[in-house]
């Protein structure tokens, strides 16, 4: 089975696109229902056949190759948005609202206009809410999010100069902690492992499982081995150039390769040095 992956434009995720018997081209808009909505989405990769089948709720129907019908619609819906979005910021200044507006999304069919907003705490929007349903004439949710989906709703880029993951591919977010960037002897230094959410950066976890992987047969820092040199006191790993520090018994620090560790010490266990900490909580 030849399945699509398609970028969806109002919610910026990727998915899975069975198209049946339908013939669709790399490039091509569709519909497919997200959410039990439908959403425009633009196919960015025919992927070969599968020789594992997927789980079927990761793989969405195709309902239909988009018509000049649905285009136009999306375009009717992006300038509602940006109408919906400039009277929001007006209302919500006027109200002295504590609110950050991010972002307005209009279901395909208008049946919806969802306002995303960030703020410190609980806030009473009730006047805001009768305002805008006066307004529009539809359904109206105010819908608060946290830091990392603010970030992933208004896009930018990372200290990494590339577009920001969440904002590119990621789909959801997975927890991170101080743990992994221990892990990775990474420096500490919270302007150097946060993103522009203030958060810790999601690629911390992408080589954390690499790093527990070979750890595992390393043995632990602070553990004497005995070398034609002499014995050392393992202090240190750099497990990008796989070697390995040790401190002599003259105080002076040896940097050998991992592969040099005599071979019952290079088995003994996990290495130690990485400091422990809650995962991050999500916003």
């Amino acid at each position: 089975m030849n399945l699509l992956k398609v970028i969806l434009t109002g919610a910026r995720k990727c998915c899975l696109v069975d198209p049946g018997p339908e013939l669709v081209h790399l490039g091509e808009l569709v519909m497919v229902e997200h959410e039990n909505a439908l959403e425009l989405a633009r196919v960015v990769e025919v992927l070969p056949p599968l020789e594992a089948p997927l789980p079927p709720e990761r793989i969405k129907p195709l309902v239909r190759v988009a018509t000049p019908e649905d285009r136009a619609q999306y375009d009717r819906n992006r300038a509602l948005e940006e109408r919906a979005l400039k009277f929001c910021q007006g209302r919500v200044q006027a109200l002295k609202l504590p609110i950050y507006l991010v972002q307005v999304r209009v279901l395909f069919d208008a049946s919806k206009v969802i306002f995303y907003f960030t703020a410190p705490g609980r806030v009473d929007f009730r006047e805001l809410v009768k305002d805008l349903v006066h307004e529009f004439r539809t359904r109206i949710e105010l819908r608060q999010i946290g830091v990392r989906h603010r970030a992933k709703m208004a896009g930018g880029q990372g200290i990494c100069g590339r577009t920001l993951c969440c904002a590119s591919f990621l789909g959801d977010f997975a927890p991170v902690s101080v743990r992994m960037a221990k892990e990775q002897q990474l420096s500490l230094n919270p302007n150097k492992i946060s993103g522009i959410c203030g958060r810790l950066m999601c690629c911390l976890a992408y080589e954390y499982n690499a790093y527990q992987e070979v750890r595992k047969h390393l043995p632990r820092v602070g553990k004497r081995v005995n070398l034609p040199e002499g014995e050392g006191k393992i202090i240190r790993y750099n497990l990008i150039r796989e070697t390995v520090t040790l401190e002599m018994a003259d105080k002076k620090e040896l940097e050998i390769p991992l592969s040099e560790l005599p071979a019952r010490e290079a088995g003994g266990g996990a290495a130690g040095g990485a400091g422990g900490g809650p995962a991050e909580p999500q916003g």
